[in-house]
C-alpha cells in the first residue's frame, strides 16, 4: 500500500516506471520470448498467441532467471534514455524556432550549437538503447 501511495504522489514517469518495476521484481513473474519476432511476454505461462506476430505458444521460450533479471534491472536506465531522447528532440525543435527567428548573430550561433549538441545527445542515448537490446537488456 505504501508503494502505491508513493507512485500516486510521484511527478515523474520515470519514477513511476522504476517503482512499478521494483514491485514487479519483488513479485517477479516468468518472462517468455517469442522466437519469431522477439516479443517478450510476462506471466505464469506463455501466451496462446504472440500479440505482435501471431505465432503460437509453441514459439515462446521461457527466459532464464538471469535473462529475466537483466530485463527487469534495465527498465529504469532504458526509461531514462527514452526521456533524454524526448528532451533532446524538444531542444532541436526549439532551436530550429530560434534559428528561424534569427534575432542576432550570437543567438543564431547559440541555437545552431544547441541543435547540434541535442542531436549528439539523442544519438548517444539511441546507441545505448541499441546496445541494451543487443545484450538482452530490454
Amino acid at each position: 500500500m505504501v508503494l502505491f501511495t508513493y507512485i500516486k504522489e510521484s511527478k515523474s514517469i520515470i519514477d513511476e516506471t522504476y517503482i512499478f518495476k521494483i514491485d514487479r521484481r519483488i513479485n517477479m513473474k516468468k518472462l517468455f520470448k517469442c522466437s519469431v519476432c522477439g516479443y517478450v511476454s510476462e506471466g505464469d505461462v506463455a501466451p496462446e498467441k504472440c500479440p505482435k506476430c501471431g505465432a503460437g505458444a509453441d514459439k515462446f521460450e521461457e527466459l532464464s532467471s538471469e535473462a529475466t533479471e537483466k530485463i527487469y534491472r534495465s527498465d529504469r536506465t532504458n526509461a531514462i534514455h527514452m526521456e533524454i531522447i524526448t528532451l533532446a528532440e524538444k531542444i532541436i525543435v526549439l532551436s530550429k524556432e530560434g534559428i528561424e527567428d534569427n534575432l542576432d548573430p550570437k543567438c543564431l550561433a547559440a541555437f545552431k550549437q544547441a541543435k547540434d549538441e541535442a542531436w549528439t545527445i539523442k544519438q548517444r542515448s539511441k546507441t545505448e538503447l541499441a546496445g541494451h537490446m543487443n545484450l538482452g537488456k530490454w
